[in-house]
């Protein structure tokens, strides 16, 4: 063994992976994972701007580690994520000077240099990991069966709350050789679903020659022997087309489930937030999924307390969740970010309204997907088997439309897909017995 790391993330799945790609990238120089940072040689941080929640977060967790460094001179420290972004690696240097490393979100090339440029690590061989690609999965210690593989990289789409397109750079799409090879990698390691992401999924194949996109790239991954599920997010309301629900309607593999953000009700909050969309058109997309896919779970992103929202504003966000029967809604009370354009607002809603209309809200959501899961009481759905929980002595595991379910099943059926039938049905949870 080489050495030992650890690697702290927070945020999205897109973190997630480029943590699994980095993870890969240490264990194939000999690094074994260890589970806490002040033990480790190499310590990670990968972090989360999006709201400021996180990155108070972060900053903690990264305060607590340079105390550690006091004490342990040779340990490398290393940031990455959205923290760092694209230009914020000089700011955050004289900030953080204990830190070793500052890398740019799903740049891990820093890192590897850093290592081996090292003494104690002279003798590492670079030839050992492939950089700037992802396909060396991580070793599967955990028996894991499902994965998130990146297929676009950053936004362009520049809403304007987000920091993303600042801190990730324009959109571009992964070549799809490379996805695919990457795929192949992971079935071998044991994975049975993968979720395709993208800050806007929906855009695949934007910038690249040939007919590739979303669509097409779905069917492919569907044909890999051994994968028995794949998803896609978060998609756009401007980018979905009718091929692309066709694909998902007509691809076995292929979940009939959606990522599909809103953000807010009210047209003129969505003109402010640049989405791109009036409500009418987002009610309009959602239309056209259960025409083509009539059990299709639609999930959804709400912003409350965004510049100027008033209460009737907000109260038109929740009539359009609430008329549409979504099922469950991610709430965030706004926080301004560095150098988006509503930074430049009066953030004017207070604190405490932002609370409680996200408590409101909360509500709503569960009243209504307590009302969409009951109306599957008694049904037999399809489960893939992700995880036995011993204490409960159950099964863990979803739905093709993401509905977790736990469920009785004498036997080992990891990675399988199992009918169960519903005894028992709530807002946020299914249970019942394989039959």
């Amino acid at each position: 063994m080489t050495g030992t790391y650890h690697i702290w993330t927070i945020g999205c799945q897109m973190n997630e992976a480029d943590s699994r790609h980095l993870a890969s990238q240490l264990e194939a120089l000999g690094f074994a994972e260890t589970p806490r940072a002040e033990h480790a040689d190499i310590a990670v941080l990968n972090t989360c701007v999006v709201r400021q929640q996180p990155e108070d977060k972060a900053v903690s967790k990264m305060l607590s580690l340079g105390g550690t460094k006091r004490n342990k001179r040779k340990m490398i420290i290393a940031l990455m994520g959205c923290m760092v972004g694209r230009r914020e690696a000089e700011d955050l240097a004289v900030r953080f000077p204990f830190v070793d490393v500052f890398m740019a979100p799903s740049q891990t090339d820093a890192l590897i240099d850093y290592v081996l440029s090292r003494d104690e690590y002279s003798h590492l061989d670079r030839t050992q990991i492939e950089l700037s690609d992802y396909r060396l999965p991580v070793i599967n210690r955990e028996k894991s069966i499902t994965a998130f593989v990146p297929i676009t990289l950053g936004c362009s789409h520049a809403c304007s709350y987000c920091v993303i397109p600042y801190r990730r750079g324009p959109d571009r799409s992964r070549k799809p050789e490379e996805i695919l090879a990457e795929i192949h990698a992971l079935v071998g390691q044991g994975i049975k679903e993968v979720t395709l992401l993208g800050q806007i999924v929906d855009r695949y194949g934007f910038d690249l020659d040939g007919e590739f996109n979303l669509a097409w790239l779905l069917k492919e991954v569907a044909k890999i022997d051994g994968i028995l599920r794949v998803r896609f997010l978060t998609s756009h309301p401007s980018y979905i087309d009718e091929e692309l629900i066709r694909t998902v309607a007509e691809t076995e593999k292929v979940c009939s489930y959606f990522e599909l953000p809103f953000q807010a009700g009210s047209d003129r909050i969505l003109e402010s937030m640049r989405r791109g969309y009036t409500q009418a058109e987002y009610r309009e997309v959602v239309s056209n999924i259960r025409k083509m896919i009539p059990d299709a779970s639609i999930n959804t992103d709400v912003i409350v307390g965004y510049p100027t929202e008033t209460e009737e504003d907000f109260l038109e966000t929740v009539k359009l969740y609430d008329e549409l029967k979504l099922d469950l809604a991610h709430i965030a009370k706004y926080s301004p970010r560095p150098r988006t354009v509503s930074s430049k607002m009066s953030d004017d809603v207070s604190d405490e309204e932002k609370e409680s209309r996200a408590n409101r809200f909360d509500e709503v959501v569960a009243r209504v997907m307590g009302e969409n899961n009951a109306l599957m009481l008694g049904a037999v759905v399809e489960v893939l088997a992700e995880e036995f929980q011993e204490s409960k002595g159950r099964w863990r595991g979803r739905t093709p439309q993401n509905k977790l379910v736990f469920f009785e099943h004498e036997g080992d059926c990891l990675g399988k897909l199992v009918n169960v039938k519903l005894d028992w049905t709530g807002p946020f949870s299914l249970i019942g017995r394989a039959i």
